[in-house]
C-alpha cells in the first residue's frame, strides 16, 4: 500500500465514496430519529404521563355530574326503648331490612371542580408540550449520535492511515538495518513510533466501538450502513443570535409547558379558596325499610331538598392550604424563568460553536493540505537522503493531527447547526420526522378566577 500523495481532500472524498457505496438499505438520519422517536422509553415515559392527563381530566369533569348511591342492608335486631317497652314491657327483636336510593346534583361549591377541571386539562397542555420538547431533545441526542458514528468511522480511517505509513517506514528502515547500513538510533524510533500508531489505531477503534454502543442506547439498534447528511442550508436557520434566541424563548415547546405547569398551579390556589365558600347541592332519595328500631312494619321515607353546608372553622388548615398553593405558583414561574434561561444559553452556545467552526474550517483545511503536501514532499526527500526519518515522522504525525482536527471541526460545525434547530423546535420538523401523537396540543382554555379570598 502506497503514501497517499493526495491532500486532505481526499481523506473527505474517500468517506464519501464509502458512504456512496453504502447499501441501498442504509439506516438515514431520518430513519435514526423516527426510530428513537418510536421506541425510546424516555419518549415513551412522557407520552404515558400525558396520556394519564387525560384521564385526569375525565376524572375532574366527573364532579359536574349528579351522584348516585344505592344502600341495602338486612340482619337481625334487637331494640330495648320506650317503644318496646310500652308494647311488650322489655325488649323485641326482628328481621331487620333496609334499602335507600340517594342522588345528589353539586349546584355551588365555590368553583372547586371547575378549578380542577381547569388544572388538569393545563397538565394535560403541559405534558403534551414536554412531549414535544422532549422529542427536539431527544433528536438532537439522536443525531448527536449518529454524527458520532460518522466521525469516528473517518478517525478509524486517518489513524488506519497513518499506521500504514508508519508501517512502510519502518519496513524500509529494517530494511537499510538489515543490509548493514541503516542505524540503531533509527530502527529504535521507527520502532517506538510505529506501537504508538498501533496503539492510537486500537485506542480509535474502541472509540468507535463506544459511540456504536451509545448508538444503541439512544436509537435502540445498532447503527448499519450510516450516510452522512448534508448540513442543514444557513436558510433554514435565524439569522442572527438575537433572532434565535427570540425565536426558543417564542415557541420552544418547554417554555410552553413550563407555562402551562404555571396555569395549573393557579388553578390548585383557586381550587384551595373554593373551600373558603359555601356548598350547596340538590338531594333526592328515598328509603324503604322493614322493622326498624323494635317498630314491626315498614318505615318507607322519600324526599328532596336543597342542602346548603358552610364550615365555619377548621384550625386554619383551608388557610394553610391557600398559602402553600400560591408558594406553588410562585416556584413554577421561578422554574419557567430558569428554563428560558437555560434555553437561551444553550441557543448562544450552539451559535458560537457554529460560528466559531466555521471561521476555523478554512484554517484548518489550509493547515491539513499544507501538512499533506509537507509530508508528500518529505518522502521523496527522505528516499534519496535529504530528510532525515525524525524530519519524516514529524511530518507524518503533523499530518495525522491536522487531518485529524479538520474532521473533527467539520462535524462540530455540523452538530452545531442541528442543535440551533433543535433550540428552536425546528430539529423534527426540519428532517421530515412524524411527530407522536401525544404531542398534539390541548384546545383547553385556562379557567379565569372566580373565588374570592377570604
Amino acid at each position: 500500500m502506497r503514501v497517499s500523495k493526495t491532500s486532505i481532500t481526499s481523506v473527505s472524498a474517500i468517506a464519501l465514496l464509502l458512504s456512496l457505496q453504502a447499501p441501498a438499505f442504509g439506516q438515514s438520519l431520518k430513519d435514526a430519529v423516527q426510530q428513537t422517536l418510536n421506541t425510546s422509553p424516555d419518549i415513551l415515559i412522557d407520552a404515558a404521563r400525558r396520556l394519564a392527563a387525560d384521564e385526569s381530566v375525565k376524572t375532574a369533569r366527573g364532579g359536574y355530574f349528579p351522584k348516585i348511591d344505592l344502600a341495602a342492608g338486612t340482619g337481625r335486631e334487637r331494640s330495648d326503648n320506650p317503644t318496646t317497652r310500652a308494647a311488650s314491657g322489655g325488649s323485641l327483636s326482628f328481621n331487620r331490612h333496609e334499602s335507600s336510593a340517594t342522588l345528589t346534583q353539586m349546584l355551588f361549591d365555590g368553583f372547586g371542580v371547575s378549578s380542577e377541571v381547569d388544572r388538569n386539562e393545563a397538565r394535560v397542555e403541559s405534558t403534551a408540550f414536554k412531549v414535544a420538547g422532549s422529542s427536539e431533545q431527544l433528536a438532537l441526542r439522536a443525531v448527536e449520535a449518529y454524527l458520532e458514528v460518522l466521525r469516528r468511522q473517518e478517525l478509524v480511517i486517518l489513524t488506519k492511515d497513518n499506521l500504514g505509513s508508519h508501517q512502510r517506514t519502518y519496513d524500509q528502515i529494517k530494511v537499510r538495518a538489515d543490509s548493514g547500513v541503516g542505524r540503531k538510533a533509527d530502527q529504535e524510533q521507527i520502532e517506538a513510533r510505529n506501537a504508538l500508531a498501533r496503539a492510537n489505531f486500537g485506542a480509535e477503534e474502541a472509540n468507535l466501538r463506544d459511540a456504536q454502543i451509545n448508538f444503541l442506547r439512544i436509537v435502540g439498534q445498532m447503527p448499519q450502513s450510516l450516510n452522512k447528511p448534508a448540513a442543514p442550508d444557513l436558510g433554514a436557520l435565524p439569522r442572527t443570535v438575537e433572532d434565535a434566541v427570540q425565536i426558543a424563548i417564542d415557541s420552544h415547546p418547554l417554555l410552553k409547558s413550563a407555562a402551562a405547569d404555571i396555569a395549573a398551579t393557579e388553578a390548585q390556589h383557586r381550587a384551595a379558596k373554593s373551600f373558603m365558600w359555601p356548598r350547596l347541592d340538590f338531594e333526592a332519595g328515598g328509603s324503604w325499610n322493614k322493622n326498624l328500631d323494635g317498630s314491626a312494619g315498614k318505615n318507607d321515607d322519600s324526599y328532596a331538598m336543597l342542602r346548603l353546608r358552610y364550615n365555619l372553622f377548621k384550625g386554619g388548615s383551608d388557610l394553610g392550604r391557600i398559602g402553600d398553593t400560591k408558594q406553588q405558583v410562585y416556584e413554577a414561574t421561578e422554574i419557567r424563568n430558569r428554563a428560558a434561561r437555560q434555553l437561551e444559553q444553550s441557543v448562544r452556545l450552539a451559535w458560537n460553536a457554529m460560528y466559531s467552526a466555521k471561521e476555523r474550517l478554512p484554517s484548518l483545511k489550509q493547515h491539513a493540505d499544507s501538512s499533506a503536501a509537507t509530508r508528500d514532499a518529505y518522502v521523496k526527500q527522505f528516499g534519496i537522503g535529504q530528510r532525515t526519518l525524525l524530519d519524516l515522522l514529524d511530518s507524518e504525525n503533523e499530518y495525522y493531527t491536522a487531518s485529524t482536527n479538520y474532521v473533527n471541526g467539520q462535524y462540530l460545525e455540523l452538530f452545531s447547526r442541528y442543535r440551533i434547530l433543535s433550540d428552536t423546535a425546528r430539529l423534527v420538523g426540519y428532517l421530515g420526522v412524524t411527530p407522536r401523537p401525544e404531542a398534539t396540543l390541548s384546545d383547553a382554555a385556562p379557567a379565569q378566577e372566580a373565588a374570592p379570598a377570604k
